[in-house]
């Protein structure tokens, strides 16, 4: 690239995606900066995201290939089963269990995915922290505090001002800032959405009996209420309600919120105690109508919010992060410009069709099931038990959440760049 340009690459927002995508285009030889609002150290604290995310496998080979594997292994906690059921208020704890269930077991597809769990869960500010750790490590500049407050885009590069007045240019910029992407609104790239008048409650909980790594997911009228597995015998609640209600178990004092989980709970892992904070998140889809335009991209958030009904959106920031890394990476190898629109289309190809397939998919579930219609009970209760009885659409579909199907960056086999 010109000696005139300040990277090869400028990635707005240093997330989890920013991170990862910033990490293996270093390690392909290519030189990024990172721009956040927040630096590192705020992004760590205990107070700053509550919520834990199922890492697919796939993912997973991809931060080991990067390097995290030390300091994440330790925090992540394997998912050796999936238990979803279409329950009734009050939910886990409700005395007759439902006949119509779905359960993905990880010895099922041991065969093919090396011995591999259906996933793994971990806290992101764990995940963040290793990723902080290795940003650092490989000597990538991260400007932080600091906000994008434009880009203009030129024949030969993209022209990034920061809000404090400092000008970056580089062929390429990348978008990874969250839903209001300054670049992409900057690139003229429109997004499409609706909010879906329910907020994620999240708390982490201790257990007083060990989870064997299993994950259960209740579909309920108000919505999706899982228990998700964390290390130490501790679990992640995702609490989906109506954003009054959820406002008001925020807002609950801590004894008035603990008897509500318990009733929704149940006592099948025993005493279940909330440690630190609770964290509502409201809950909405976007989706950007392009990922690319000429010298900008768009990843993470920034391409497409997701309801997290199937846990899959940051499995969906993080196989973008690998697959522009992959175009990128082998496009400056060749010689050609990274920031055309030549280069920018094969991301887009690669990667449109999955995202736009998995938002309307988790779009669809929530209509299905966040509703007590008897007609649309009986029909999604048929459909779970229909993939629970028929063993390879079963395995199909833990193949596939585990990010290990169709066409597959290097990364996310496990391959360095």
């Amino acid at each position: 690239m010109s000696e005139t340009f300040d990277a090869d690459v400028i990635i707005a927002g240093a997330g989890m995606a920013g991170a990862t995508l910033a990490l293996a285009l270093k390690q392909g030889g290519l030189t990024p900066i990172l721009i956040d609002p927040i630096v590192f150290d705020a992004q760590l604290a205990p107070t700053f995201d509550g919520r834990s995310s199922a890492i697919a496998f796939a993912s997973f080979r991809q931060w080991r290939a990067l390097g995290l594997a030390a300091d994440i292994e330790p925090h992540a906690q394997r998912i050796e089963q999936i238990l979803v059921t279409d329950g009734r208020s009050p939910g886990a704890s409700a005395g007759n269990p439902s006949p119509f269930y779905l359960r993905f077991d990880s010895a099922e597809i041991a065969d093919r995915s090396d011995g591999e769990p259906l996933g793994y869960l971990l806290e992101n500010r764990r995940s963040r922290a290793a990723l902080a750790k290795a940003v650092t490590k490989a000597g990538i500049t991260v400007l932080a505090p600091a906000r994008v407050a434009s880009v203009a885009f030129e024949a030969s590069c993209a022209r990034v001002t920061l809000e404090d007045g400092r000008v970056l240019t580089a062929p390429l910029v990348v978008g990874a800032e969250g839903r209001s992407s300054v670049v992409r609104a900057a690139a003229k790239i429109n997004a499409i959405g609706w909010a879906y008048s329910q907020t994620g409650v999240v708390a982490t909980v201790k257990l007083s009996r060990p989870h064997q790594g299993v994950a259960h997911e209740y579909f309920l009228p108000g919505g999706p209420f899982a228990i998700l597995p964390l290390t130490d015998d501790r679990a992640s609640l995702v609490w989906t309600e109506p954003t009054a209600k959820a406002a008001a178990l925020k807002a609950a004092r801590p004894e008035v919120f603990h008897a509500h989980l318990r009733r929704r709970f149940g006592a099948f892992l025993g005493e279940a105690t909330v440690e630190g904070p609770v964290f509502t998140y409201p809950l909405s889809l976007q989706l950007a109508e392009r990922l690319c335009a000429p010298r900008a991209a768009l990843l993470g958030d920034a391409a497409h919010g997701i309801h997290p009904i199937a846990g899959q959106g940051l499995n969906l920031g993080l196989k973008g992060a690998a697959a522009l890394a992959e175009v990128l990476v082998d496009a400056a190898r060749l010689g050609e410009d990274i920031g055309s629109e030549l280069v920018l289309e094969r991301y887009a190809r690669w990667r449109s069709f999955d995202n736009i397939t998995l938002a309307v998919a988790s779009d669809l579930f929530v209509r299905l099931f966040s509703t007590d219609n008897p007609l649309l009970r009986l029909v999604r209760g048929a459909g779970l038990s229909l993939v629970n009885r028929i063993g390879p659409a079963r395995r199909f579909f833990m193949h596939d959440a585990g990010g290990a199907s169709g066409d597959l960056p290097r990364l996310l086999r496990g391959e360095a760049l």
